[in-house]
């Protein structure tokens, strides 16, 4: 079983020794925004959902517990949770990584050491990372303090707290995947880097152990799953456990993932390529005592353009309509939609930032907006895409799709014409349960090997570029020339 705990849902898979999968679970979570730019979610609802989603995968494969060889857990990463290892209770609500309100301390530590900190981190000094987000409970709750204080508090992202409940409070753990992206590991030297804790105040005693991506941490407690002792055998960040769950075993492969954000990871084997721009360079798996290192990035927002066009205007009922009523229209007839997430500079400003239509003239119809709202996501893939392969020197043939909106014929044909990358959509789409289930497997001998993982993928459809190169570029340039124009406004707009 993997379980993949997201922004927006949790779910849970079960797959046999083909890969196939045999049942399907998933739940719902909700966020909460109490202030601009603030967004935090429920540990406790994160647990439940989990919980719920896992029983129900068990009861629409009518499977039970004692039946399932081990559970994998993938995560969305970043998000922050302390709870009382007395109790067991999360204290206060979960800051998660889409949340800005670190922006203050971020630019503290640029000042201080920018280069340095990227250099050994392997990470940008942005909001996303949980370092921060500690630093600002430790600063501002006074629960966290006085828990951290007498000794009761422990840290963890959310597979570090799902682990911890699941089994009962047996294993205080992270892997490799998620700490690396935290601003608290040295990826060089696969350690907590003590001039980060020094800096951001850390005690080491509430960081969880470092562990591998794939080995047993603990079992289930017996309450969870019908007195089943289940045995909790893999953790792994999110985008990460979709590229392990595409078999991007091979350096130089490339998987793209849709969520509520959007990443493109390439795997680059044991070679570590330092970060730059708005890419990282963290480690995606470590498996066997071989940690696999990867360089990409991510858009925080992908699925937001739809969801605002669907809440606040009104324009569609569903992402279903929206590529219904973009296919209506060749193109998006020169307008671009701009995510706040495609302006922003990391250490921007502390507001959320404001996205645009760009281009709208007289003839433009319902058709154009929502054509320029599903496009908006691949010209960032294609921004992403250029850094990482001038960075990384290698072709890439194919991206690998999966996520939600990999299940979509237009998205995928959006993306391919616009990077003039094919893009091939797997069988199974549901890519992170799926990686986190493969890994899990792997550390209890379900399966023997990557290679014999690596045999379980199958590939659904292959979607080829079908613009040529001319047009292909005349429109990014035009989604350039339109960021830059909105930029350009937002400082105006900053210092009025």
């Amino acid at each position: 079983m993997g379980i993949d705990q997201g922004t927006t849902r949790t779910k849970a898979l079960i797959v046999d020794h083909e890969g196939t999968v045999v049942s399907y679970g998933m739940r719902s979570v909700d966020r909460y925004t109490p202030r601009p730019g603030w967004v935090e979610q429920d540990a406790e609802e994160l647990l439940a959902a989990s919980v719920r989603a896992a029983g129900e995968a068990l009861q629409n494969g009518r499977i039970a517990p004692d039946e399932v060889e081990a559970i994998g857990v993938c995560n969305q990463t970043g998000t922050t949770i302390l709870w009382d290892k007395n109790t067991g209770q999360a204290v206060g609500r979960a800051i998660t990584w889409l949340d800005r309100r670190t922006l203050g301390i971020c630019r503290s530590l640029a000042e201080k050491d920018a280069q340095g900190i990227s250099a050994r981190t392997g990470m940008l000094l942005a909001p996303n990372g949980a370092g921060t987000k500690l630093r600002w409970l430790m600063e501002h709750d006074r629960a966290v303090q006085k828990g951290v204080a007498n000794g009761s508090l422990l840290f963890g992202t959310v597979e570090s707290w799902l682990i911890w409940r699941l089994s009962g409070g047996q294993a205080h753990v992270t892997d490799l995947s998620n700490a690396s992206l935290n601003l608290l590991l040295n990826t060089v030297t696969l350690t907590y880097d003590d001039w980060m804790l020094a800096e951001l105040g850390v005690p080491r005693e509430i960081l969880p152990d470092l562990r591998s991506s794939s080995e047993i941490y603990a079992h289930t407690d017996p309450n969870v799953f019908h007195d089943a002792r289940l045995p909790i055998a893999s953790a792994v960040m999110d985008q990460f456990s979709a590229a392990f769950g595409q078999t991007c075993f091979r350096p130089g492969t490339v998987q793209c993932n849709f969520g509520t954000g959007f990443s493109l990871t390439e795997n680059t084997g044991t070679r570590r390529v330092p970060p730059e721009g708005r890419l990282v360079s963290p480690v995606l798996w470590a498996v066997g005592g071989q940690a696999t290192r990867g360089f990409g990035g991510w858009v925080n927002v992908a699925d937001a353009p739809i969801r605002w066009l669907r809440d606040q205007l009104g324009l569609v009922r569903d992402s279903a309509e929206a590529e219904a009523i973009a296919a209506q229209a060749a193109d998006s007839g020169g307008v671009y939609f701009i995510p706040g997430s495609a302006v922003v500079e990391y250490l921007g400003d502390e507001m959320a930032p404001c996205g645009a239509l760009y281009g709208i003239a007289p003839e433009t119809t319902k058709r154009h907006v929502v054509r320029a709202a599903l496009e908006a996501t691949a010209y960032q893939a294609r921004e992403l895409l250029e850094v990482i392969l001038a960075r990384s020197q290698v072709e890439v043939s194919v991206l690998r799709a999966g996520g939600g909106a990999a299940s979509s014929d237009f998205v995928l044909q959006v993306l391919a014409d616009i990077t003039g990358v094919p893009v091939e959509r797997p069988a199974v789409t549901e890519s992170s349960a799926l990686g986190a289930a493969f890994l899990a497997g792997l550390a209890i001998g379900y399966w023997s090997s990557l290679e014999e993982v690596a045999g379980c993928y199958r590939a659904e459809r292959v979607f080829e570029p079908r613009l040529g190169v001319d047009r292909r570029d005349e429109l990014y340039q035009g989604w350039k020339r339109a960021v830059d124009a909105v930029r350009e406004a937002g400082a105006v707009r900053s210092q009025v």
